[in-house]
């Protein structure tokens, strides 16, 4: 069994926990990956390591991809975490 399935079988989120992650704020999560952040103004930021990527408050936009989400997608997505790494970085900040 690998991590990830191991992962899967050893944690069931509640949806009380998912909809939370989906709230959480993002900037805490970009600081703790380093990520360099520019203030753009009504609450928006741009990621420098992300080119064209903004997020505000728990969501995100990606404009030139075609993408955006929330905090969960975003771990996912962009940081390209298994959901569950994820859940865990989002609730246990």
């Amino acid at each position: 069994m690998t991590s990830r399935s191991s992962d899967a079988v050893a944690t069931r989120w509640t949806r009380e926990q998912i909809r939370a992650a989906r709230l959480m704020p993002l900037l805490p999560l970009l600081e703790r990956h380093r990520l360099s952040l520019t203030e753009t103004g009504a609450g928006n930021y741009l990621v420098r390591e992300y080119p064209g990527l903004i997020v505000k408050d728990c969501y995100w936009r990606w404009p030139e991809r075609g993408l955006a989400g929330n905090a969960i997608d975003f771990g996912t997505q962009v940081l390209h975490l298994s959901f569950h790494q994820a859940m865990r970085e989002l609730l246990t900040a």
